[in-house]
């Protein structure tokens, strides 16, 4: 195929299908990476894919953050075009344009943890005597915080994910999730969330099951007896903050880093506590431990034989 020819769509539609079938990514992923492509379609006007160089890659950076983007989206984008044009370049012999840009690396900006105490505050908050669907939010709220579950996979449990298993221990409960990419896990409940479950499909669920005809499979449901929205859920879970008078920054996500959180802090093993909140890789999961490093360079310091002078 001779340069000229390689158009901007052509190109486009060449590297996605490379995505979606050699690599096998999500339809979120390859939506992203063709909004990405699409920004970069409009700034080029025209040109051809092997008319682009350097000078012109920054250029369309530059235009980003004059745009406003934040260098966390400008990073990104410029990693897609990093790929694409990897991607045309052993596919068509396009000479590589990115090969001179340099990643910035963007801060990692975590949101802060809660304390414990702070999300028992929540939990309480959730629930109020006059309002007996509160336990449902309740129960949601615990749930968040027990199982580290992202919004979508809390909304997307049905009643068969849950699960007890005979352990030395007694009764334990068990959560199925399904998160990015379609992958499943399984995650232990604690008892104080094992108990807010079962109290709420004996107490509340069979009243909000009875609202429709319809045999809805989903643990959480919402007045009208169907499953409840992502942004149900997400109200619920800034209501609970609010009424527990807590202002900082809250968000269903707090929630799954406070729990990734406070298990590293209990000394649980990264790699446990990659496979609970269900990351393909560690490195998701080292992000959390920015937060409790200090405290690992501490024992790592008392227990190394090397570390001691």
């Amino acid at each position: 195929m001779g340069m000229q020819a390689l158009n901007f769509d052509l190109a486009v539609s060449s590297f996605l299908n490379f995505l979606t079938i050699e690599r096998g990514l999500s339809t979120n992923t390859i939506a992203a990476y063709r909004r990405d492509l699409a920004k970069f379609e409009i700034f080029l006007n025209g040109r051809n894919c092997s008319d682009v160089t350097p000078a012109i890659i920054s250029d369309f950076e530059v235009t980003l953050k004059t745009a406003g983007l934040s260098s966390t989206s400008v990073n990104r984008i410029d990693s897609t075009l990093r790929s694409f044009f990897k991607h045309l370049n052993s596919e068509y012999s396009i000479s590589n344009p990115t090969l001179e840009i340099e990643s910035k690396k963007s801060q990692r900006r975590l949101p802060k943890a809660l304390t414990v105490d702070e999300i028992m505050a929540m939990i309480n908050a959730a629930y109020r005597e006059s309002d007996p669907i509160s336990l449902r939010n309740q129960t949601l709220v615990e749930l968040l915080y027990s199982s580290g579950a992202r919004v979508s996979e809390l909304i997307g449990i049905n009643l068969a994910d849950l699960n007890a298993i005979e352990t030395d221990e007694g009764n334990l409960m068990t959560l199925k999730l399904r998160g990015k990419g379609s992958k499943e896990r399984i995650v232990p409940l604690g008892s104080f969330a094992t108990k807010a479950v079962n109290d709420y499909l004996v107490r509340i669920r069979p009243d909000l099951a009875a609202k429709t005809a319809k045999n809805i499979p989903a643990l959480f449901l919402n007045s009208r007896g169907g499953r409840i929205t992502r942004q149900s859920a997400w109200n619920i879970v800034m209501q609970a903050a609010h009424d527990a008078g807590i202002t900082s920054k809250v968000s269903p996500h707090v929630f799954r880093h406070s729990y990734a959180t406070h298990l590293l802090d209990g000394g649980a093993d990264i790699r446990v506590v990659q496979e609970l909140l269900g990351h393909a890789s560690v490195t998701t999961t080292q992000i959390y431990t920015l937060i409790t490093i200090d405290k690992v360079r501490e024992s790592y310091s008392l227990a190394h034989p090397r570390a001691r002078s």
